[in-house]
C-alpha cells in the first residue's frame, strides 16, 4: 500500500511500478495499491481485521503512523518502505532509505515488537509537543497551502516568526503519580528516548525501552531558548536548559487554558486538556533489521 500523495510517491508517476519491481527482485509477491493519505488508517484496519500476516506500507511518518494505529495489538506485522520526506521512524528502526534495500530488508528481516505512544488514545510513533513547536507547524502548513513553499523552507520561515512571538505556558504535569507545575515554552514527549547532542541529535537508539521521553524547556526568554538549543547541539547542555524527566510510562498535562495546540508526529490538533500520554509497550509488530545488542563493558 502506497500513499500516492506523500514524499517520493507524489514526485514520481512511476512509483507503483518501481515498488513492484523492487519487491519482486527481493522475492516478495505483493499486490500494489495506491491510496490517498487520509484513507490509510481505515484501509490498514480492514487488512488487519482480515487477518493478513504482513502489510507493507510505502510512505512517510504520517502514513506509517496511520498504519501503526490500525495494526497495533493485532497479528498483522508492518513492513516499511520509506517513501516520505524525513522517515524518522524507519531511520530509527535501522531500515535503509533506498527502495531496493528496504524491500530486501523486508524479505530478509526479522519480526520485532516495538513501542508506540498515545495522547488521549491518539497514536504517535515519533513525538508530540506542546508550546512553540505546534505553532511553527501551523505556520509552516499555512505557508505551504498559500504560497506553495517546500516543507523545509516553510519550516525555517515559521521558526523565525514563531520565535519573534515567543511565549511560554504554565502546565501541571503528573508524571506516573507525582505532580509538578512548570512554566515552559516547550514540552516534548517522545516515543522512547531521544538524543539531544550531536552527532545524532533527534535520533533514538531504541524503540522498545517501554518509556516516554519527557523534556521540559526551562528557558523563558527568546535569547535563553536559542542559547539552550545551541548548547544542546554541541553537547554542552546546562542542567536547567532542557530538563529530562526519567522513567515515564504515564503523563498527564493540565492547563488553565481551555484548549491546547498539540503536535503529533508533525501534525497539529487542538485539544481540550487534560492530555493523557502513555506508552504501549511492544504493541506493534514490525519487520526490520534485528535490534542492536546492548554494548558491554
Amino acid at each position: 500500500m502506497i500513499n500516492r500523495g506523500g514524499g517520493a510517491a507524489a514526485a514520481d508517476d512511476e512509483i507503483a511500478a518501481k515498488v513492484d519491481e523492487a519487491l519482486h527482485a527481493a522475492g516478495i509477491d505483493a499486490r500494489i495499491e495506491l491510496i490517498e493519505g487520509g484513507d490509510a488508517e481505515v484501509r490498514c484496519r480492514a487488512i488487519a481485521e482480515r487477518g493478513d500476516p504482513l502489510l507493507i506500507v510505502g510512505g512517510g511518518d504520517g502514513t506509517v503512523g496511520a498504519a501503526a494505529s490500525a495494526l497495533a495489538g493485532t497479528g498483522t506485522a508492518l513492513g516499511i518502505l520509506p517513501l516520505g520526506t524525513l522517515n524518522h521512524f524507519a531511520r530509527d528502526l535501522g531500515i535503509p532509505l533506498e527502495l531496493e534495500e528496504a524491500a530486501l530488508t523486508i524479505a530478509q528481516g526479522q519480526e520485532r515488537k516495538v513501542d508506540i505512544a498515545e495522547m488521549n488514545e491518539r497514536v504517535f510513533i515519533n513525538n508530540s509537543a506542546v508550546g512553540l513547536y505546534p505553532l511553527m507547524v501551523i505556520d509552516r502548513d499555512t505557508q505551504r497551502k498559500r504560497l506553495g513553499r517546500s516543507k523545509r523552507l516553510a519550516m525555517a520561515v515559521a521558526a523565525i516568526r514563531t520565535l519573534a512571538r515567543f511565549g511560554h505556558q504554565r502546565l501541571t504535569l503528573t508524571v506516573n503519580d507525582e505532580q509538578a507545575r512548570v512554566d515552559t515554552p516547550l514540552l516534548f514527549v517522545g516515543n522512547n528516548d531521544y538524543r539531544l547532542e550531536l552527532p545524532g541529535a533527534g535520533r533514538r537508539d531504541t524503540l522498545d525501552d517501554g518509556k516516554l521521553c519527557v523534556l521540559v524547556m526551562r528557558s523563558k526568554s527568546r535569547a535563553g531558548l536559542l542559547a539552550a538549543t545551541a548548547r544542546a547541539l554541541v553537547g554542552r547542555t546546562r542542567h536547567n536548559d532542557m530538563v529530562r524527566i526519567d522513567d515515564v510510562e504515564r503523563l498527564r498535562v493540565t492547563s488553565r487554558r481551555s484548549q491546547l495546540a498539540v503536535s503529533l508526529d508533525g501534525e497539529v490538533c487542538v485539544v481540550k486538556p487534560p492530555l493523557d500520554y502513555r506508552i504501549r509497550k511492544a504493541a506493534l509488530k514490525v519487520i526490520g533489521p534485528p535490534a542492536a545488542e546492548p554494548e558491554t563493558a
